[in-house]
């Protein structure tokens, strides 16, 4: 039977599948919890392998003879890590804070992918095998390649890649040392000078997250606990006593690192400075036993007042002798540079941070039992020992934020925060006086690559010579003729005009105000030629020349366009002012936040 209905005409419904677009703020606060996960797996596989090497090295010892091995593993585990790098990598990965702080200044925030994970198989095996560094400035380096990475696969502007990079720098920090407010305040303090309080969200959601996955896999107990007494108001004129001595500790430290490690790669063998670096580094193993590995296990003794127990080749004789001992003590904090600076120039793969810990909590632990044996009082060595570590920290990095807070969170020692901000101002201050750079940007500074909290100084490095480069000027023999040079007028744009040789060698400039006068006049076309028009360019710039002297040289001449030249003198383009101008407009709006 028909519908006697009358047939209505189909819809049709076009069904389209519903695209989720999500801002680049959002997709970057979720990018900064992935980075923090993977951060935090990083940071749990890099102290595993350390354990289970420094395990496998040593669980087998029966005796003393076995002990003497312990001169040698940290030769061989050099060895290792300088042919990984030589042999496998064929990149250089060693100093891996300041290697970060170059791929903001100089590479866009772009770091190698292999970064992820070679600072981690080199640092485990150096500090496995006893190198006297710490796995913190590769883990940094590691997790800060992680947020890279992630950035670049997930198209983020430089602004925000640069941010991602700062939350691995974070996480990895948060998770080495469970520790997610110093992982933050290391990332604004030593890392990303230039980003405002908008970057704080991202920062803590990257740094909590890897500090809750190493609380998943390595509990939530502080990494160094110790017998901590309260805090008395009597002791601050001691604490600002260690302060001063922390500073001038801090400038010790950071001078004779870098000038050991120069010295040491004025060999050009690597194999000749890695067997010196071994041999010393093994004779200062065997005078002083502590320095063998990271020393945090020494770090724990003094923190629970359990000196005694520090190793010696003296024994345990040498508590006889409490002057002997504390100059013992002193020893071991003097030489724990060395020994730190050996091991990375001698081909190992570790930072400063974790020697930086131990020589402060032995700073602290002298100044304390000095003043303990001179009877100006009685001092608590524990907590001198804790606040010791917070104030060379403050002066070796130059981050008294950063080393506060580490401390409180790795020791628990929240009750000694006010000791902790003395000492670390005090310590700040003092170095400021001697050292305007931390260990980290002391090199950089000194080639003018260093980002600071100085927004002008900081745009300024991040603009390179090259991408700011003019090749649409017209250029004309020296000696071609003014008839030539009108011809060339006519159809340029531009109203200046470079005079080459015929090796393309630049000899001067020519204006149209230099012409004006006989360019209407044909009688001059034949007899006047361009070299007697020219004039000299007040100043030369170069290709790989830095913004600061370009900029300088713009101020001192008055010239609103100089000549670039190559090593050879030969042409290039220009470099106008306005260019400048303009692209250091861009350059802030991308490094700041809208």
């Amino acid at each position: 039977m028909t519908s006697l209905l009358p047939k209505l005409p189909r819809r049709k419904v076009k069904t389209e599948k519903a695209r989720i677009t999500l801002s680049e703020k959002t997709k970057l606060l979720l990018l900064a919890v992935l980075v923090g996960l993977l951060c935090g797996c990083a940071a749990i596989l890099l102290k595993t392998l350390i354990r289970w090497i420094q395990t496998g090295l040593t669980s087998w010892f029966r005796g003393p003879m076995d002990g003497m091995l312990l001169l040698l593993y940290p030769g061989v585990g050099m060895l290792l890590s300088l042919l990984f790098v030589r042999y496998l990598l064929k990149d250089d990965i060693s100093h891996g804070v300041t290697k970060v702080l170059q791929a903001v200044s100089k590479n866009d925030s772009n770091i190698k992918a292999h970064n992820t994970w070679s600072s981690i198989a080199a640092s485990s095996v150096t500090i496995g095998f006893g190198g006297s560094v710490g796995a913190e400035a590769p883990i940094v380096y590691s997790g800060a390649a992680i947020g890279s990475v992630v950035a670049r696969k997930a198209g983020l502007s430089y602004k925000n890649m640069t941010m991602l990079l700062g939350c691995g720098a974070a996480a990895a920090i948060a998770g080495i040392f469970k520790a997610p407010l110093a992982g933050v305040l290391f990332t604004l303090e030593i890392l990303l000078f230039n980003m405002s309080m908008n970057a704080i969200l991202p920062l803590l959601l990257s740094s909590v997250t890897a500090t809750v996955v190493t609380y998943l896999f390595m509990g939530t107990e502080v990494q160094f606990a110790g017998s901590i007494e309260a805090f008395r108001m009597a002791n601050i004129p001691f604490y600002l006593v260690l302060g001063v001595f922390c500073g001038f500790m801090s400038l010790y430290f950071i001078r004779v690192t870098l000038k050991v490690e120069d010295r040491m790669r004025r060999f050009r063998s690597p194999y000749t400075r890695w067997a010196l670096c071994a041999l010393l580094l093994g004779v200062l193993i065997f005078l002083f036993p502590p320095l063998y590995g990271e020393g945090y296990s020494s770090l724990s003794l003094m923190l629970n007042n359990d000196t005694g127990s520090v190793p010696s080749i003296f024994g345990s004789s040498l508590e006889s002798s409490p002057w002997l001992f504390l100059v013992y003590f002193a020893a071991i904090m003097l030489f724990k540079v060395f020994a730190t600076a050996f091991t990375n120039a001698g081909g190992g793969v570790g930072g400063t941070f974790g020697p930086t810990l131990v020589s402060g909590g032995l700073a602290g632990f002298v100044i304390a039992r000095l003043i303990n044996l001179s009877g100006l009082a009685v001092v608590p060595e524990a907590n001198f020992v804790l606040v010791g570590m917070g104030g060379l920290m403050a002066g070796v990095m130059q981050a008294p934020m950063t080393a506060i807070f580490l401390i409180a969170e790795i020791t628990g020692g929240y009750e000694l925060l006010i000791p902790l901000i003395v000492t670390a101002a005090v310590s700040y201050g003092t170095i400021r006086g001697f050292e305007r750079y931390s260990i980290y940007t002391k090199r950089i500074a000194a080639q003018g690559e260093l980002l600071t909290h100085d927004n002008d100084q900081a745009v300024l490095t991040l603009l390179r010579t090259a991408d700011l480069v003019e090749r649409d000027f017209t250029p004309v023999r020296y000696d071609a003729t003014l008839g030539d040079l009108v011809h060339l007028i006519s159809t340029s744009r531009r109203n200046l005009f470079p005079v080459l040789d015929a090796q393309d060698r630049f000899q001067g400039v020519v204006t149209l105000d230099d012409v004006r006068s006989m360019m209407f006049d044909r009688s001059h076309y034949d007899t006047v030629k361009v070299y007697n028009v020219m004039k000299s360019a007040p100043a030369f710039v170069y290709m790989d020349e830095k913004m600061d002297s370009v900029m300088n040289k713009f101020e001192s001449t008055q010239a609103w366009n100089l000549p670039v030249l190559d090593d050879e003198n030969k042409y290039l383009g220009f470099v106008s002012k306005s260019k400048i101008f303009s692209s250091y407009r861009d350059q802030l709006k991308a490094v700041s936040d809208e």
